[in-house]
């Protein structure tokens, strides 16, 4: 039996596993460096549903508190960021349909964050003269 002397057996894995998300992606990615400040990583979890009318986009913010959170919305892409001591975080949802930003309402409970969110109707009805 031949003894293997690399550090680590998974060495060739990751490698491969970088390569092939740097030929999907055109960037350096590195799966071994710890997170960036970006996203509130493995922490969070956000849903986005649709409810009828509404769009409702629910996330669990473990550690962050109330007043340090910022939600945006540009009626296609819902961004919730926050600062904290020790890190500045920010997440960008996509949502599944347009929607009136003007309309949007929040809650903030026990870590968990609420939004809903009015649908803009699709299409316009176009009369003929």
């Amino acid at each position: 039996m031949r003894r293997d002397d690399r550090d680590d057996p998974f060495d060739d894995i990751f490698s491969e596993i970088e390569r092939m998300m740097e030929e999907m992606t055109g960037e350096n990615v590195d799966i071994s460096a710890q997170p960036n400040d970006a996203g509130f990583g493995a922490d969070a979890h956000f849903s986005v549903h649709e409810e009828g009318d509404a769009v409702r986009v629910v996330g669990d913010l473990p550690g962050i508190e109330k007043d340090d959170i910022n939600i945006r919305c540009d009626g296609q892409t819902l961004t919730v960021a926050a600062t904290t001591p020790r890190r500045e975080y920010e997440e960008r949802l996509e949502l599944p349909a347009r929607v009136d930003e003007h309309t949007a309402s929040a809650s903030f409970n026990n870590g968990v964050l609420d939004v809903s969110l009015e649908r803009l109707d699709t299409s316009a009805d176009i009369g003929l003269e």
